[in-house]
């Protein structure tokens, strides 16, 4: 979240942020402290999405980082 970057804490390994990379960092990790598959957190470090579904995901990364990078 440094820099105004979003951040996907991702326990899943499933999840991808391609076409956002430029804005959102990705970290697989699998951890006792977060109880949720996967969360997107924006820079500001408030939860923008939880869950596993990359359909879901993808539908989200729009709203809080622009469109997706060609």
């Amino acid at each position: 979240m440094h820099g105004g970057r979003g951040l996907l804490l991702d326990q899943t390994g499933r999840l991808s942020v391609a076409g956002w990379a430029d804005r959102v960092d990705h970290v697989v990790d699998v951890s006792e402290e977060l109880d949720v598959p996967a969360a997107l957190l924006r820079p500001d470090g408030h939860v923008a999405w939880v869950g596993e579904d990359q359909q879901d995901l993808l539908a989200q990364l729009p709203r809080g980082f622009g469109a997706a990078a060609s």
